[in-house]
């Protein structure tokens, strides 16, 4: 997936909809209580988008006039070197370490500007060029996009998602859209709003956008987070407004949970940004000077999409009727009269032989279109790599413990992906060989490779120590910030361990495959598929049954 973040400064937001606490800007210079630099953020997501790193500029500025006299404002866009945010040097604005300087307060009489930093870090999976975010259209429109489309907007099979979210948020109307009607109330009258592209995307996402003509600035992220964004909103300490796919591990002090000096304690420098989609439209000014935007929360305007995030469960114990005897003999009964159906269709010529689905068919069918939308080779960027090393590489890898999730994966993707490429299997363990995971997987691999010998499965194991891993706990703290739960660290370290996939394999010394070596080995795959939830919502584990003997369905 993709890192993307945005600084803003020299404004001050009407968050008053969205009933959050915001102080003024801070009369203060913005280097004396800087969280963290620009080159921090840049760092943090330079890990997520390994192919570019590129970054926009945009000065928004409201020109001297009387008082009295209607606002006009100005607005440039400007495309930066990685690392530099502002290099013009004529301006109030100096660039020091990768920090914004300011000469004079953040709201002045004579000129009011709010500048805006936009960053994009690219793993690129899609597409026949590369690209380097922030993209930036013939109006000059500024996107940043981490996410998949898998419908909902036309891509082109040479097209990258992101060009083709771009071009269809650029024929929308970008301002005056209603709250109550999600509808365009501007001159241009146009069918589509960007509420309704970003409410029809199939698929995971975060976004960015600023639409310069209107100088309004959407953000959000999809309805069941599936793509992280976290957001500070403007305060004392720090009067930016920042955007940002990961936290930087210098901001991690601000957020330990932990009692300060003076034996209070201090809030949250990032919050995980709501699901949901938001605008800020920037074209106010204040009695002093100052560029103001009011933040506003759109709902979906796809009504199945609506009714999905609006449903509620409002039975969680079976009914008394389904949790009698005669209702499991009833269904015993229902599974043979299917059978014998199903017998009996047998005999019957394809040609005419009416489909018959059962749920686990059903299922199954599902989990493998959501794989192949996800893994299919011709939609996959391969950058510069060689023909005959595009042979060799496999481009999906599992996180693989061999229990129900990874092992049914792992059957689906080898019917999606062509049989001459590899599959990483890569597996985590804390216990070396004898922990439970790499038992299991180890078994998992030898069914995986009767099921389907012609292909090649790759189980990398990568052993770990936790009384070692002191520097990568830091780290990984930051990476699942504002998350700072016991759980959600162990879930956090044994992702990002296996998502690395630096472990060891066993290759063959001999041609009969009989002798292996253990050797050093990195997997290179761009997709990573992790299956999860199966046990919890399928009642998959161990006590789950144990509950149901106890007490039947109401205990389980």
């Amino acid at each position: 997936m993709c890192g993307i973040a945005l600084v803003v400064s020299g404004c001050r937001l009407d968050l008053s909809s969205l009933h959050v606490d915001a102080r003024a800007p801070s009369p203060h210079p913005v280097h004396e209580h800087l969280e963290f630099s620009i080159d921090d953020l840049e760092a943090a997501l330079r890990r997520r988008g390994p192919d570019s790193l590129g970054g926009v500029k945009v000065f928004i500025s409201s020109i001297s006039s009387n008082p009295g006299e209607e606002q006009q404002f100005e607005c440039f866009v400007e495309r930066v070197d990685c690392g530099v945010a502002f290099q013009n040097q004529n301006d109030q604005h100096e660039m020091e370490n990768g920090r914004i300087l300011h000469s004079h307060d953040s709201c002045s009489s004579l000129i009011s500007g709010a500048q805006f930093y936009f960053l994009g870090a690219t793993l690129q999976l899609r597409g026949l060029n590369p690209i380097v975010q922030p993209l930036m259209d013939a109006s000059r429109n500024v996107l940043v996009y981490n996410g998949e489309i898998f419908g909902g907007i036309h891509v082109e099979y040479h097209q990258n998602d992101a060009e083709a979210l771009m071009q269809a948020l650029g024929n929308c109307c970008a301002s005056n859209v209603s709250l109550d009607t999600n509808t365009c109330l501007g001159e241009c009258k146009r069918e589509s709003t960007i509420v309704d592209v970003l409410s029809n995307i199939q698929g995971p996402w975060a976004i960015i956008y600023f639409a310069v003509s209107a100088k309004t600035l959407w953000f959000g992220r999809d309805a069941f987070g599936r793509r992280s964004l976290l957001v500070h909103w403007p305060t004392v300490v720090d009067s930016r407004f920042l955007l940002s796919s990961v936290s930087p591990a210098s901001s991690m002090f601000h957020d330990s949970g932990h009692d300060n000096d003076n034996g209070t304690c201090e809030v949250s420098f990032w919050e995980e940004l709501p699901c949901g989609i938001y605008s800020i439209s920037f074209d106010a000014q204040s009695t002093d000077g100052c560029l103001v935007g009011e933040v506003k929360r759109h709902e979906w305007t796809n009504e199945s999409l609506k009714e999905l995030v609006e449903w509620k469960r409002t039975c969680i114990v079976p009914k008394p009727g389904d949790i009698s005897s005669s209702y499991h003999e009833d269904l015993l009964s229902q599974h043979e009269s299917n059978s014998a159906c199903l017998h009996n269709l047998q005999s019957v010529p394809e040609g005419i032989r009416a489909p018959v689905s059962t749920p686990a068919e059903i299922l199954l069918d599902a989990l493998r279109k959501s794989l192949i939308r996800r893994t299919s080779l011709y939609t996959i960027f391969q950058g510069t790599t060689s023909a005959s090393r595009k042979a060799e590489l496999g481009p999906v890898a599992i996180l693989f413990s061999g229990g129900l999730d990874s092992m049914t994966l792992a059957a689906l993707l080898d019917e999606c992906l062509d049989a001459c490429y590899e599959i990483d299997l890569l597996n985590v363990s804390f216990d070396g060989c004898s922990a439970p995971d790499r038992i299991s997987a180890k078994a998992g691999v030898q069914e995986l490779t009767r099921i389907a010998p012609l292909r090649r499965w790759k189980l990398v194991e990568i052993d770990a120590d936790l009384s070692n891993l002191t520097s990568e706990t830091k780290h990984v703290m930051s990476l699942i910030n504002p998350a700072n739960t016991y759980m959600d660290l162990n879930i956090g370290i044994a992702l990002w361990l296996a998502s690395g996939g630096d472990g060891w394999i066993y290759e063959s010394i001999d041609k009969d495959d009989k002798f292996h070596r253990r050797v050093k080995y990195k997997s290179q795959a761009k997709i990573l598929l992790v299956g999860s939830g199966a046990d919890e919502q399928c009642a998959g584990y161990g006590r789950h049954r144990t509950k149901y003997r106890q007490g039947g369905y109401a205990s389980a």
